[in-house]
């Protein structure tokens, strides 16, 4: 089947599951939904296969080969058709040598390096960062919900300026200074790091695929821990989780305090966040926690928690009609302790994870063990910066 073929018949899966759910057997359904994985699966296949197309065919058009002159170029510098030195064939050459060999970056790339961050290491081609960027944001459940911006670190931001307002004037008036809240939001500079692991054959790929490849064990590794920050980061030298966010002097944070799970438990969270929040507000949990609200039941005998298939074949909760995202980053009711916060009612939008997107590889060797290792770093931080909308659920003993 070709990828419009595909889609047709997912289409008609998801048709077929919206329309007669009801009068399907369980084995009909799980039929339907064992078809629909498979085909999105050869989907992923197909999309992967032009992509990799995609990036030989640029490859060829930029031209691999040695480009032979019949001009000077001034000082005997190559003469670049972007500004951006990072990203030439040139400098993507030699990136793949430092990484698959260990060979010295050229100097005219290392000489006027614009961080202080040492640790960096060698830039990694902007056109890599841009695919690692791109996948950063839709790989990852939660890290595709957050608001990502590109401050400096180190600066005090005023909350307004990250999440401002609009308001109503009259004509040929001004409005009135935004003010969210008083104070102000500074990112610091923290830095996360995943090892790569280079054999031998990764040394022998061509500069696509090795690219691919780096992009992949980057994301999947990036994408893991800082999800995990996002949600319950301690601030200390990593970003501030949405667990453990702290209100300004003199103010609070909505909590539901949880003896068992009920229906009660959604109605409380429900009532503590402020109707102006609601619109996009999303419960967060374990899955284990999901699961222990399905078959509680409202006071009308309907269902409080129900599970869906999308268009693209994902699995979709949702309690009391509210999306529901899961995490193995919290823990869940069952397992937690007395006065753990298990989960939590949010805006992801209100949580703002920050980065220059200064990324870089380094190499080094391993004195214990003599292997040489590669290391990605990306420096980032992350805090709530409006946490008016956020409600916790907080685990208390069973009277």
């Amino acid at each position: 089947m070709n990828l419009k073929e595909i889609e047709a018949r997912i289409a008609e899966i998801k048709n077929e599951l919206e329309t007669r759910g009801a009068e399907l057997s369980v084995e009909e359904s799980n039929k339907l939904v064992d078809e629909a994985e498979q085909l999105n699966e050869q989907r992923k296949a197909l999309v992967d296969a032009a992509e990799k197309r995609n990036a030989a065919l640029s490859n060829i058009a930029a031209g691999e080969g040695k480009t032979v002159r019949t001009f000077a170029a001034p000082n005997g510098a190559e003469a670049a058709a972007d500004d951006d030195k990072y990203a030439t064939m040139a400098y993507r050459k030699a990136f793949m040598q430092y990484v698959t060999r260990g060979t010295a970056i050229p100097a005219e790339y290392r000489g006027d390096a614009n961080t202080k961050s040492t640790d960096v290491g060698n830039v990694i081609p902007t056109t890599v960062v841009d695919q690692i960027i791109s996948k950063l944001e839709n790989v990852g459940g939660i890290l595709a919900l957050v608001t990502k911006t590109a401050y400096k670190g180190g600066v005090a931001i005023p909350k307004n300026t990250v999440k401002p307002v609009a308001t109503w004037v009259a004509e040929g008036a001004g409005s009135d200074k935004q003010k969210l809240a008083a104070g102000s939001v500074t990112f610091a500079y923290h830095k996360l790091r995943c090892a790569v692991s280079v054999s031998l054959e990764v040394d022998t790929m061509s500069i696509a695929a090795f690219e691919a490849y780096l992009v992949r064990v980057i994301v999947e590794a990036m994408t893991k821990k800082l999800e995990e920050s996002i949600i319950k980061g301690s601030g200390s030298g990593e970003p501030l989780g949405i667990i453990n966010t702290v209100a300004d002097e003199g103010d609070s944070i909505a909590n539901v305090n949880v003896a068992a799970l009920s229906y009660a438990t959604l109605i409380d969270a429900e009532a503590e966040l402020p109707e102006e929040y609601e619109g996009n507000a999303k419960w967060c949990m374990s899955k284990k926690t999901f699961m222990g609200f399905i078959g509680l039941t409202d006071e009308q005998g309907q269902p409080i928690a129900r599970v869906n298939h999308g268009l693209d074949g994902k699995v979709e909760r949702y309690l009391l009609g509210r999306e529901v995202v899961c995490t193995q980053h919290l823990p869940s009711f069952a397992a937690a302790d007395v006065n753990a916060k298990f989960g939590f009612l949010f805006d992801f939008t209100n949580y703002d994870l920050n980065t220059n997107y200064a990324m870089g590889v380094k190499k080094y060797e391993d004195n214990d063990t003599d292997d040489q290792i590669t290391k990605a770093i990306m420096l980032a931080d992350g805090k709530v910066v409006d946490y008016y909308g956020l409600v916790t659920l907080k685990k208390i003993a069973s009277v």
